[in-house]
C-alpha cells in the first residue's frame, strides 16, 4: 500500500519540468548609434542546457505577432530564436501600404541595413550562455527577412549557416571576398518578383565568391510560399506543399552545419 501511495508523488516529480514547460517571448531591447531597437527571444523554457540560437528577419512588416509565432514553431524545443527589429522601436507598419516605403529605405541603405542586423546578431550572442551557444549562431528570413540575412553573407560574417525564404536577390553591394558562412535559399519558382537574371547574378555571386550554397526553386510556389497567413493573391500566397518541404529542408540544414 505504501508503494501505491508513493507512486502519484514520483510520477509528480518525473513530470514537473515538462508540466512547467512554456513557450517564452521576452522582449529584448538594443541601441546602434542614437536609435534603439525592439526585438523578441523565444524559446521553449524546459530546456537546460545552451542550445544553438537562429535570427529571424520577418517579412517587410517587421516585429509582430505573426513574426513571434513563425519563431515559435521553428524555435520547438531545439533553438533560440531573436525576431529581429531592424526598423526601429515604434517602427510597426500595419499594412502592405505602411510597409513598402519602410523596407524601400532599408534595402536602398545596404550599409545602415548590414549594420543594424549585425547587431542583431550580436545582441542574439550576449545573451546568457546558459541559454544560447555564442559559437552555434545562424540566421533565416522571410522576404524582405530573407533578402536582409543575405547581406550578412556578403558582408563576409561567419555564422554557421544562413536561410533565405522567398527572400530577394538583388543589392548594389555583391560580396566583395570570400563568403563565409553556408547558405540556403528557398524560392518561388514562380515567384514574380525575383526575375531569372537575378537568380542567375546571385549565383554567379557565390561562385565568385567560393561560397558553399544551395539554391531550391519550388514549382507552383510565389512570393510569400512560406508564411501560412500569407494571402494576398495573385502574388503573395501560402504554398502548403512547398512550405512543408522548405520547412524541412531548413531543419536538415541547420542540422547538419550545427553539427559541423
Amino acid at each position: 500500500m505504501r508503494r501505491m501511495l508513493l507512486l502519484p508523488c514520483l510520477l509528480s516529480l518525473f513530470w514537473s519540468p515538462l508540466l512547467r514547460a512554456a513557450p517564452v517571448a521576452k522582449p529584448v531591447e538594443w541601441k546602434l548609434g542614437g536609435d534603439t531597437f525592439a526585438g523578441v527571444l523565444v524559446y521553449d523554457d524546459a530546456v537546460q542546457q545552451p542550445r544553438p540560437g537562429l535570427l529571424m528577419v520577418p517579412n517587410w512588416k517587421g516585429v509582430n505577432e505573426s513574426a513571434i509565432e513563425k519563431a515559435r514553431l521553428v524555435a520547438g524545443d531545439d533553438y533560440v530564436v531573436l525576431v529581429a527589429d531592424v526598423y526601429g522601436k515604434g517602427i510597426r507598419p500595419k499594412t502592405d501600404a505602411e510597409a513598402g516605403p519602410v523596407a524601400t529605405a532599408m534595402r536602398a541603405d545596404r550599409p545602415e541595413l548590414r549594420a543594424r542586423v549585425q547587431k542583431a546578431v550580436e545582441v542574439l550572442k550576449q545573451q546568457p550562455g546558459s541559454l544560447v551557444d555564442a559559437t552555434r549562431i545562424a540566421a533565416f528570413g522571410y522576404c524582405f527577412g530573407g533578402s536582409t540575412v543575405l547581406e550578412l553573407v556578403r558582408a563576409g560574417d561567419a555564422l554557421s549557416g544562413v536561410v533565405s525564404l522567398h527572400g530577394g536577390l538583388a543589392t548594389d553591394l555583391p560580396a566583395a571576398g570570400a563568403v563565409k558562412s553556408p547558405v540556403l535559399v528557398l524560392n518561388g519558382g514562380d515567384d514574380t518578383y525575383v526575375s531569372g537574371a537575378e537568380i542567375t547574378a546571385f549565383q554567379d555571386e557565390m561562385r565568385r565568391a567560393g561560397a558553399d550554397w544551395q539554391f531550391v526553386n519550388f514549382s507552383g510556389a510565389v512570393h510569400c510560399f512560406a508564411e501560412a497567413d500569407a494571402q494576398n493573391p495573385p502574388g503573395c500566397v501560402y504554398h502548403e506543399r512547398s512550405a512543408k518541404r522548405a520547412y524541412r529542408m531548413m531543419a536538415d540544414f541547420f542540422a547538419e552545419v550545427f553539427a559541423r
